[in-house]
């Protein structure tokens, strides 16, 4: 699966993609037959994995205020830890006392106007860079049934069909999430394996499909589910039942302008 950056939306350009996507290796020949036909051996099943989770998908915000101190809070130790230096420095560097700034980076007390100065003189930021994460607008995006963005990618066959329900660019979490909806209804003799950077999340709805992440296959039927790392070679291997529809949830971290 590619990610928003690697497709063209609207019948855009790329060679290489146009490749990808047509089952022709960079030489231009057909790469079918490169890999071996699945056995019964090599479809296996994902591991279980009981690892803790630490997220509570149920807590709530405390008060208005206390949710600015928090916002500040956290700035305050972002930018901290982005200098290098410990709360002992900083205390130091602001006559502010240790445990003081303890609490005013975990959002347990509010500072004064006279404190958000010392702190922005010794971080080198302006006062208004505390407030940034308070002020800053969380998107939402809300797509009807059948009305999400479809993609086209160059040299994609009739039938596969990739269907974005949903982007959000900047935001607070510093990950980008990728939503799609992908049916496919006619069947091809090569289909293109995608590598990229991230985690993927695929969900299966409708047909059943041999999935390959590496150097493992998959059988999946509706109401299974696989996560993997993406930087693995991954997709459909054999398309063992159409119509085929599976969502799939690309992960991967937000890049700065910069980057």
């Amino acid at each position: 699966m590619f990610t928003l950056s690697e497709i063209v939306l609207n019948g855009g350009s790329g060679d290489d993609m146009a490749k990808a996507a047509s089952g022709l290796g960079q030489d231009g020949k057909s790469g079918a037959g490169k890999k071996p036909a699945p056995t019964t051996r090599q479809i296996g099943k994902a591991r279980a994995v009981h690892a803790p989770l630490t997220q509570n998908p149920h807590a709530v915000r405390d008060t208005r205020e206390k949710v600015l101190e928090v916002a500040i809070g956290r700035e305050v130790r972002a930018f901290r830890k982005k200098l290098g230096i410990t709360v002992a420095d900083l205390a130091a560097a602001t006559d502010i006392s240790l445990g003081m700034l303890s609490k005013i980076e975990n959002g347990i007390t509010s500072p004064s106007l006279t404190t958000l100065q010392a702190l922005s003189r010794a971080l080198g930021v302006p006062v208004t860079a505390f407030f940034r994460r308070f002020e800053e607008e969380r998107s939402a995006v809300f797509v009807k049934a059948g009305e999400g963005l479809d993609v086209e990618r160059r040299g994609t066959r009739a039938g596969h069909q990739y269907n974005l329900l949903g982007h959000i660019g900047s935001n607070t979490s510093g990950v980008v999430v990728e939503p799609y909806l992908i049916t496919l209804t006619e069947d091809s003799d090569v289909f293109p394996t995608f590598q990229h950077e991230g985690m993927e999340f695929l969900y299966m709805l409708e047909g059943e499909v041999v999935y390959r992440h590496g150097s493992n296959l998959y059988r999946m039927t509706p109401g299974d589910s696989l996560f993997f790392d993406a930087d693995a070679p991954h997709g459909p291997e054999v398309l063992t039942l159409l119509p085929m529809r599976y969502l799939s949830i690309i992960c991967y971290p937000q890049r700065s302008a910069g980057d």
